[in-house]
């Protein structure tokens, strides 16, 4: 049903879009009214965002559907789609919660089989629609989302599968309308895992996601988005994924990924129709996403796409967190599929020198499938590369990220180099604090611990950077240096039943990637390799300092006997040090090695938990920060170089 369409007579030679909303969706929300990331103002303000600009008026307005449970079951199993069309009933009050508990990132209330059914068959009516050619194009503005939801599992915010069910619906029910290849694009920055499984032998359906994926690390943190992950039987080579290292990408790298991956193969391809998972999560600014593709990027993305299918193109909702970031690219995208007004802006930006190197293995990998990927790119293209984005207030690792975002950055610099470089031996004290200071670091350099490091502190050049000052390869500025210079007296390598991960996004020692982790509780199924350094524990105390706050005038130590004997004695073998902030200032005790006791500093058991829940994110590391794992391994005569990067690479993606 058509309402309002709004083009007359005049405007005939201008595309049809059509676009629909349903505030009945709205009625999906959490029980208790808490805060969610994917709660109904989502869609409101991409509708009243469409409104103020006078957008309704000039699409042809259409109506929300319920979707038929014999077309939802094309894709998801019978008890999956009778548990949906149930958990809002009154029969399932009292378990209701319990259900989406025991769900991955799901929740459940009165109104979520309504809006569920809302949301897929409004995005089949869509496709129906712009099959027909009754519209050029369409956009859905749907939720909740879709592309996570499994054949028999809703997750990661999706109950069923919308993009799914209206791509088989035109295939399998409609063979009338003479859809028979589609192009699904999913630029939701989450990897489209059931949306892929559902496709996966069909060659019917090319299926593109290009995500965040960082070594399965990233939600839905499996190996299911990886390059690898091509397809299978008759459908091997229609699956493609883009998988990103690190976050931060934005408009240069979907351009990027655009001209030489997606473009290409979509021209070999040459669909009858084209869907979008558009989910703006890899828009500036999201809280979930930690990517910047700009209005103007998915203007220009959408654009290139209505080349293909004589502009046949489905919008889909998907995730995007952020109200202004997803109001303003879903309206860049309708003006786009209007075509009544030019596409305004420009990047300047270069690719991540990461993008072009998942770029290339995609390629690699599915050349013998699609010849238009088979040549190499030229030399002079793939080194036109951004330089990893950094900034200069500390040499720690565990900087908070927000501190990166910080627009005093420039007002401070002199000063902050100047911090960087000054090595703790030259700051200036008064009488009364020298001699305490001389008192604690005379008594604590008579004591000797094992340092115990786990991540780029394997290697021992790194490590001395720590000792000596000055820097690597690949550690973006130099180190302070500890007051007592001494090299390591003695080091040894052992391996602990203790969990080895990579966590946060950025530092400021080495920019995008994770750094190091150990997971302060015993497990006999895992294996970290450690290398054990012998120092002062004056030394260990500088290093403490270096780790977490960068600079930090000690009048006292952070780290003294007292809390030795502490950590030493009881459980828990641990102590969090005293300072406001710092990602590995819990202090943990392994044991005792030729009588002396083994110490190494990771992040606080708050912080496990978050990394566990999902509230901080898990990452692989970059390929520097990797590099210096590698390199301690291998001189340290652990590991060969390819045994090495399989430790890194278990490390990254199994689950903790």
């Amino acid at each position: 049903m058509e309402v309002g369409g709004g083009v007359d007579s005049a405007t005939k030679s201008q595309r049809r879009v059509g676009l629909l909303y349903d505030e009945r969706m709205c009625k999906h929300s959490t029980s208790d009214g808490n805060p969610h990331p994917e709660n109904p103002d989502r869609i409101k303000v991409i509708w009243n965002k469409l409104q103020a600009n006078s957008i309704p008026q000039r699409c042809v307005l259409l109506e929300a559907k319920e979707a038929e449970d014999k077309h939802i079951l094309a894709v998801h199993s019978q008890n999956h789609v009778k548990l949906v069309k149930k958990i809002s009933s009154r029969q399932f009050d009292s378990r209701r919660n319990r259900i989406a508990s025991n769900l991955n990132s799901i929740y459940l209330n009165e109104g979520t089989s309504e809006a569920a059914y809302l949301a897929a068959g409004s995005a089949i009516e869509v496709t129906e629609r712009v099959a027909k050619g009754e519209v050029d194009s369409a956009v859905a503005i749907i939720r909740p989302p879709g592309h996570h939801a499994e054949e028999d599992e809703a997750m990661g915010f999706c109950l069923f599968n919308n993009v799914a069910i209206a791509a088989s619906y035109v295939l399998n029910e409609k063979p009338e309308l003479g859809i028979n290849k589609i192009l699904i694009v999913d630029w939701d920055v989450h990897h489209g895992n059931a949306t892929q499984k559902m496709f996966w032998k069909d060659p019917r359906v090319l299926f593109f996601s290009v995500h965040r994926h960082e070594f399965g690390s990233f939600y839905p943190a499996t190996d299911d988005g990886f390059y690898t992950m091509i397809g299978e039987g008759p459908g091997a080579g229609y699956n493609i994924n883009v998988p990103w290292e690190n976050g931060r990408c934005g408009d240069a790298d979907y351009f990027a990924v655009w001209d030489h991956i997606l473009l290409p193969v979509a021209k070999e391809f040459n669909p009858d129709l084209i869907i979008v998972s558009a989910g703006f999560d890899a828009a500036v600014g999201d809280p979930l996403g930690g990517c910047r593709i700009t209005p103007y990027g998915y203007s220009v993305m959408l654009k290139k796409l209505m080349n293909f299918s004589n502009g046949k193109i489905v919008l889909a909702l998907e995730g995007g967190y952020n109200f202004e970031s997803i109001a303003k690219s879903m309206l860049a995208c309708v003006e786009v599929l209007l075509e009544d007004k030019p596409i305004i802006g420009s990047s300047e930006a270069y690719p991540f020198e990461s993008t072009w190197r998942v770029i290339q293995a995609v390629r690699q990998k599915l050349s013998t499938y699609w010849p238009s990927l088979a040549d190499e790119l030229p030399e002079e293209l793939i080194n036109k590369a951004a330089p990893a984005a950094y900034d200069l207030t500390s040499s720690s690792d565990s900087e908070a990220e927000e501190d990166h975002k910080s627009s005093k950055v420039s007002q401070n610099l002199e000063e902050a180099l100047q911090e960087i470089i000054d090595p703790l031996s030259k700051l200036k004290v008064d009488d009364s604090t020298r001699d305490h200071v001389a008192t604690w670091r005379s008594e604590l350099s008579k004591v000797d611990i094992w340092y115990a490091a786990f991540g780029s502190n394997l290697w021992l050049k790194r490590l001395l950077c720590y000792i000596q000052g000055g820097q690597v390869d690949g550690l973006q500025k130099p180190c302070a240096g500890s007051v007592d210079k001494t090299p390591p007296k003695e080091i040894m390598w052992k391996t602990f039943p203790h969990r080895l991960f990579f966590g946060r996004e950025f530092t400021q020692s080495w920019g995008p990637g994770g750094t190091a982790f150990l997971d302060p509780e015993r497990n006999s199924q895992d294996k970290t390799h450690m290398c054990l350094y012998r120092i002062a524990l004056e030394q260990f105390n500088d290093l403490l300092v270096q780790e977490n706050v960068g600079r930090y005038a000690m009048s006292s130590p952070l780290f003294d006997l007292a809390a030795l004997k502490s950590v030493t004695g009881e459980e828990p073998h641990s102590l969090e040090v005293r300072v406001e902030k710092g990602w590995y200032r819990n202090v943990v005790y392994l044991g005792k090695e030729h009588n002396i006791p083994i110490l190494t500093m990771t992040c606080t058991p708050s912080a496990i938990e978050g990394f566990k829940s999902g509230e901080l994110a898990l990452c692989a590391p970059s390929k520097n920060y990797a590099n210096t794992i590698v390199r301690g391994l291998v001189e340290g005569e652990q590991l060969s170089q390819e045994e090495a990067m399989l430790y890194i690479q278990e490390a990254s993606t199994k689950a903790l």
